[in-house]
Parts: structure tokens; C-alpha cells; sequence
């Protein structure tokens, strides 16, 4: 445990001196907020609506985080590490290669609970948004989409063949789901077309259930997203494991 904190240190220092996961997961969803709260503010959702257009939005917004470390930060990670053999030279020192896979883990997924605490506190003070429904319910929804997209990056940077290639298939996968799936353009605004074009992303799933989490619908409206975003998780673990390359 001694040596998980010290590398779980010297990693996270590294990973904030690097800036890129502070700029998109701590600062861009900030951003993409006070953006939403200025053109938006109050005004309901829709004419008739008893929620803010910002309460729709803030499960969504809490996934830019998660987004930005599960398909982009992780997977190259990975891939970089293994091909400057990185992963190899852990392997036979005290401190294993699961250890900094593990760190890594930690590190993004705290970048994710504090972006989601901090967009809270500002949503909340300055536009009075509320979780109308369990938070219970959102945190472990939240949980559920953390895990799923952090097994989708273990995926694509353990099979990857080198960093670059990691880049790609990581490049391909983020910012179609960043901007589509509902994260930063609210799903609410898409033609139908569009919709059901965006319903296959994996991130469109766990972000209707955010929002239901969020509005205080029933866990009935979300059971098919639960289900799509669970056996994700589940499959990505598994092939994550069966395929992962070490060196």
C-alpha cells in the first residue's frame, strides 16, 4: 500500500504537470457549463417543463471527464508505456506493471469525481441546479459509465500496436462521442435522424442514464441503456484481459 500511494504521487504530479487532463477533464466541462449557464440560465427545458435546460444537461456534462481519461488519456498511456518498454522493466521490479495500470486507474477516475464535484457546486450555486431524483441512483449510474468507458480505453491501448496507432483508434472513438453523443451538443436539440444515428455510441447510453438519475425517472424508462452499458463493461473487461499485451 506504501508503494501504490508513492507511485499514485509521482504519477499524478506528472500526469498535472502534463496539463492535457486538467485543461479537458477539470476546465472544458467548467467551461462548456458557464457557456450553457449564460445562454440558458433558469428557462425550463422546454415550455411546460419543470426542470432547467441545465438539470437535463448536468448528467451530461459530467461525463466530459470520464470521456476525456477513459478514451483519450488512458489508452495512449498504455500504448506509450509499453512501446518505451515501460511495462516490461515493472514487470520484474517489486513495483509491477498491474501497479501502474492500477495507478492510472485512480488517477483518471479522480479526475472524473472531482470535475463531476466541482460542476455540482458551481451549477448549483450560481443556477440552483438539483439532482431531482436519487443521488444514489446518479452516483451509481455515474460509476457505471466511469467503468464502462475506462474498459473501452484498457481495450484499445492494450491491444494497440504503439502509441500512434492508440491515438487514432483513441481519437476516432472520442471526439465523435464528445460532440454527439450528447456531452457537449445537448442531445435534446438533434433531428430525430440524428438521434437514432448517435443512440449506437456507448456514451449516448450512459448519459440517458445520467439524466434520468438526474430528473427522477424511473429506472424502468433507462433498463435497455443499463443493460447496453453494463455488458460493455463487461466485455471490454474480459477481452481487455484476454488480449492485453504487456511488451
Amino acid at each position: 500500500m506504501k508503494t501504490f500511494k508513492k507511485m499514485l504521487k509521482i504519477e499524478g504530479r506528472l500526469s498535472i504537470r502534463d496539463m492535457n487532463m486538467v485543461i479537458f477533464a477539470i476546465i472544458m466541462p467548467l467551461v462548456v457549463l458557464i457557456i450553457m449557464g449564460v445562454i440558458y440560465g433558469k428557462k425550463p427545458a422546454f415550455d411546460g417543463a419543470t426542470y432547467t435546460f441545465l438539470e437535463q444537461s448536468f448528467g451530461a456534462l459530467s461525463t466530459i471527464a470520464i470521456c476525456a481519461g477513459g478514451l483519450m488519456g488512458l489508452p495512449i498511456m498504455i500504448a506509450d508505456y509499453r512501446e518505451r518498454k515501460i511495462l516490461k522493466r515493472f514487470q520484474v521490479t517489486p513495483i509491477s506493471a498491474g501497479m501502474i495500470l492500477t495507478v492510472h486507474l485512480v488517477i483518471y477516475s479522480l479526475y472524473s469525481l472531482l470535475s463531476v464535484v466541482l460542476l455540482w457546486i458551481a451549477a448549483r450555486v450560481f443556477w440552483g441546479v438539483e439532482i431531482r431524483g436519487s443521488l444514489g441512483v446518479f452516483v451509481l449510474g455515474w460509476f457505471l459509465v466511469l467503468v464502462s468507458m475506462l474498459s473501452i480505453g484498457m481495450l484499445v491501448g492494450g491491444v494497440a500496436k504503439n502509441s500512434k496507432q492508440a491515438s487514432v483508434i483513441a481519437s476516432v472513438l472520442y471526439f465523435p462521442m464528445l460532440v454527439f453523443s450528447g456531452a457537449t451538443l445537448p442531445y435534446e436539440v438533434m433531428p430525430g435522424g440524428m438521434q437514432k444515428v448517435v443512440d449506437v455510441m456507448p456514451l449516448t447510453q450512459g448519459i440517458k442514464i445520467l439524466k434520468a438519475a438526474t430528473l427522477g425517472e424511473s429506472v424502468g424508462q433507462v433498463f435497455v441503456p443499463i443493460v447496453i452499458m453494463v455488458a460493455l463493461a463487461l466485455i471490454c473487461i474480459v477481452c481487455s484481459v484476454r488480449y492485453f499485451r504487456w511488451e
